[in-house]
């Protein structure tokens, strides 16, 4: 009895690990010769370009890292994750290092189902978890696009994704579990508007990518959607209704952020944010723009809580001159006041533009001090938040106890939420995430 029982157990146990090879093992699909840019229509072209600025190519696959450069979509950028680095693929159609013996069928199948042209199982950072959204047609424009660039012969460097982790079959069982393949289908409960947003936001821009926390899998977390996560040193916000920012995330306030780089009442893109906004939504329609803002609005349930707003914002400017008027003998509010009140502090009954309001700005209201450390440090150049204003850096002038100081006193005079701790030592792990910049650009 105890050997039939065994016996079942192996043959079930057999029987699994074929049926997994046989789900996990795609073929190769045949190289072609690169199509002639004539085959492509230039309104394809056109499409495919828009397109491809919405999902982000160039900002994922160019190389930035060591003070390097790189040639735009020939890969090579690096994505820092849990199980090592990954190096992304040089997507030009140079036909020895890049795409230019993919037909348009391997392009699709690596779209949808994350799977290169020569079979092998591709790692989720690449979106394709999200790109498996898209349209037949929107991934044939992206290819069109793709395949007329300039060939840029270019080798990226090898990914140091450890083992277990690095074997590619096991990438199989990843999108057994956590892959939805296919089309996003519309919600017929909700307006066009809605699901033209929710088809950029989850397919395309794929949004809660960086705005999702991931699992042990390094897949998104389904029961946390758009709950803020660490993304390139960075802290990537909540866009739900768990955002700690005393104003409401509005449908105005995300079109604004998106298509001009700046959201009155909560801030200016910077770091990973900042080409987002200025290098891939900025060539969409301002009418996809809008479309995300609506999506995103309504998954923070901004209508039911904006009436608050309000009294926010009057306890907010009010809080914006605190320590400001007549002498002051504390160490902190005179660090503030000289080197960030007069750009940051408002004396009317809504802020400047262009005068960022540090009692309701984002990162002042995260758990962590991550993103106003890394705004301090870095600065904000003329080509991030608002086109042409720029914050200078404090990477040299300011030490590490000086930024605690001042993240200290902020957190205590412009928010009502608890100190955060361990500051200095917070500040001194942002800044080794830093290149040091040029004393002559730093404050």
């Amino acid at each position: 009895m105890i050997k039939r029982i065994a016996a079942a157990i192996v043959g079930i146990g057999v029987a699994g690990g074929v049926g997994f090879l046989a789900y996990a093992w795609y073929p190769a699909i045949a190289p072609v010769a690169p199509p002639p840019p004539s085959s492509f229509t230039a309104a394809q072209i056109e499409h495919g370009r828009v397109l491809a600025a919405g999902g982000y190519c160039a900002e994922c696959h160019t190389r930035t890292d060591g003070g390097v450069h790189g040639v735009e979509l020939a890969g090579d950028y690096k994505m820092d994750t849990p199980f090592g680095a990954i190096f992304s693929s040089n997507i030009t159609p140079d036909p020895e290092t890049g795409i230019g013996r993919w037909s348009e069928a391997a392009f699709h199948r690596a779209m949808r189902k994350g799977i290169s042209r020569d079979g092998t199982q591709l790692f989720p950072a690449f979106p394709f978890d999200h790109f498996t959204h898209m349209t037949d047609q929107d991934i044939a424009d992206v290819y069109a696009f793709l395949m007329t660039r300039q060939p840029v012969h270019s080798v990226k460097r090898d990914n140091t994704v450890g083992f277990p982790f690095n074997i590619r079959l096991e990438q199989a069982g990843w999108k057994l579990l956590f892959l939805h393949e296919g089309p996003l289908k519309n919600d017929p409960s909700q307006d066009a508007q809605w699901n033209r947003g929710a088809y950029l936001a989850e397919g395309l821009s794929h949004c809660s990518a960086c705005h999702t926390p991931r699992n042990l899998m390094g897949a998104e977390k389904s029961s946390a959607p758009y709950d803020g996560a660490p993304v390139d040193n960075w802290i990537a916000p909540p866009l739900n209704e768990h955002n700690p920012t005393p104003v409401v995330w509005t449908e105005d306030e995300y079109f604004k952020y998106l298509r001009f780089g700046s959201a009155p009442l909560h801030g200016s893109a910077a770091g990973p944010m900042s080409p987002v906004v200025h290098g891939g939504l900025s060539e969409l329609p301002e009418s996809d723009v809008h479309a995300i803002a609506h999506y995103l609005a309504q998954i923070d349930h901004s209508a039911t809580r904006v009436s608050q707003d309000p009294k926010a914002i009057q306890w907010a400017m009010k809080a914006s001159m605190r320590d400001l008027v007549g002498p002051q003998v504390n160490p902190n509010a005179k660090l503030y006041a000289g080197a960030c009140a007069a750009c940051h502090a408002n004396a009317g009954p809504q802020p400047v533009e262009g005068r960022p309001d540090l009692a309701l700005n984002n990162a002042l209201w995260l758990d962590e001090p991550t993103n106003l450390f890394q705004v301090i440090l870095r600065g904000i150049g003329t080509t991030e938040g608002i086109s042409t204003v720029s914050m200078p850096s404090f990477y040299h002038s300011f030490s590490d106890a000086d930024l605690a100081r001042l993240a200290t006193y902020l957190r205590a005079t412009r928010t009502t939420l608890p100190p955060w701790t361990d500051l200095e030592k917070k500040a001194a792990e942002v800044r080794k995430t830093l290149p040091a910049p040029p004393v002559a650009s730093s404050h």
